[in-house]
């Protein structure tokens, strides 16, 4: 906890000193930190469209769209404090975006409400009307993710679309598909990387504090709105950045070879994205109770609510849409015995799958992710849109893979040959690396995990 209170003062308190991330890191890389998702698209030579969509209780959402038509839809939406861009911010040759369309989809990148592109309502102002931050992942499910999926059905032509979570992108597809269940004819296949619903296990340390600093405001309150204030503050010095880096690690698990390091700017400038108090508070509700359940208001307001002193479990068992599970062994978030508790509720999981070491973003972000995960997932998605038979769900123990790590580029810590250890770098990211003249930029990167 002291360590914790040190690094908020610190990171709050700090003058940034310049020149640390320009001397460390590729200037394409810098440059991919500051731009946003449509930016993206159009610097790496793709197609690239915006598109709004009203939800039933007014709120205005943006979805990015990588547009192929006439090609089958797929929806992709992102997990808490993310945004669109999570699904592309590794570049061309790593992004899960990227992959979908390089293989024949029309991709649509959700925006939840709250988030940095997703701040429309109907009469409200984000900005300056309390009302608008009245909401957690509950309304996404109920609200957002129908909207979503009703437009790009629309503009499409198509009655079906495949889904993929990460995080909240599943809880809140748990919550959709339980309580409208109508909304499961809809879906090929939901596919859940780091599925969130029950939270018991949860390891992160740093979620004690967070409950604490929660208690001190109110439940409607923006939590961490769009900002580069950790881009700057975590890469101004290598030290700042080895602290940034052991925080990181003990909200989302640690995984030293699968962390892009070359690429934790980016990372950085995208993250936060902006979401509700509310929603992360909701979480930590679960993990106390034990369940995935509604809200807990105060008994009388639950009563006046659910008709109940408590909030009623989303019933689960009514998920009919075929699931399939992706998560990781160290993922601090959504841990492997919580997953796997999910997968003995749902009526439908079709593919159980654990990768051994990963941690809550690697399923996204890691290096291997292109050669390990992605391959599997488009196998799985394409069985069960040619119309995959309900004989193959599976709910038994799930299928363990240790991905094998490839050479990496080892970063050297400057001056310090020996002491060297090999991280994560640009593997995988071979298009951004092209923008690096030679290899001189990279070798002489500080290695922030050095004397993790």
């Amino acid at each position: 906890m002291p360590q914790a209170i040190w690094f908020l003062l610190v990171l709050g308190c700090c003058r940034v000193l310049g020149g640390y991330m320009e001397d460390n890191y590729p200037p394409s890389v810098i440059e991919d930190a500051h731009l946003n998702t449509i930016q993206l698209l159009e610097k790496y030579k793709h197609p690239a469209e915006t598109h709004q969509m009203t939800t039933d209780d007014k709120y205005i959402l943006t979805l990015h769209r990588i547009p192929r038509p006439g090609a089958k839809p797929v929806l992709l939406v992102h997990g808490l404090e993310d945004s669109s861009s999570t699904w592309i911010s590794m570049g061309p040759e790593s992004g899960l975006g990227y992959f979908l369309y390089a293989n024949g989809y029309d991709v649509w990148m959700g925006n939840v409400r709250g988030n940095r592109y997703s701040k429309g309502h109907v009469k409200l102002n984000s900005n300056t009307d309390k009302s608008y931050w009245s909401f957690s992942w509950h309304e996404i499910g109920m609200y957002d993710l129908p909207a979503m999926i009703d437009g790009v059905l629309q503009k499409t032509g198509y009655q079906k679309l495949s889904y993929f979570g990460h995080s909240q992108g599943t809880t809140s597809f748990f919550v959709m598909a339980s309580s409208r269940p109508e909304y499961n004819a809809k879906i090929h296949l939901m596919s859940a990387l780091a599925p969130v619903a029950f939270m018991k296990h949860m390891k992160a340390p740093l979620m004690r504090m967070a409950r604490m600093g929660m208690n001190m405001f109110s439940e409607n309150f923006e939590m961490f709105p769009h900002s580069e204030i950790f881009l700057n503050h975590c890469l101004s010095s290598a030290a700042m950045l080895r602290t940034c880096v052991r925080f990181y690690w003990q909200i989302v698990g640690m995984n030293r070879e699968e962390q892009n390091m070359t690429m934790f700017p980016v990372v950085l400038g995208h993250l936060p994205s902006g979401a509700n108090l509310k929603q992360a508070h909701h979480y930590l509700q679960l993990q106390k109770s034990d369940r995935f359940c509604q809200y807990e208001y105060e008994p009388k307001e639950n009563q006046k609510l659910y008709g109940r002193s408590t909030p009623p479990d989303y019933r689960l068992e009514r998920i009919s849409a075929p699931v399939a599970l992706y998560y990781g062994s160290n993922d601090y978030l959504a841990a492997v015995e919580d997953v796997q508790r999910l997968a003995k509720v749902l009526p439908n999981v079709v593919e159980n799958h654990l990768y051994r070491k990963w941690n809550h973003m690697d399923m996204l972000w890691g290096i291997s992710a292109r050669r390990s995960i992605q391959p599997r997932i488009l196998q799985v998605m394409q069985y069960w849109e040619a119309g995959g038979v309900a004989k193959d769900a599976t709910t038994g123990s799930p299928v363990e893979e240790d991905v094998p790590q490839p050479t990496t580029v080892t970063l050297i810590e400057a001056g310090k040959p020996d002491e060297e250890e090999e991280v994560g770098s640009g593997q995988g990211n071979e298009e951004n690396e092209a923008h690096v003249e030679g290899t001189e930029q990279l070798e002489a990167t500080t290695s922030p995990t050095g004397e993790l």
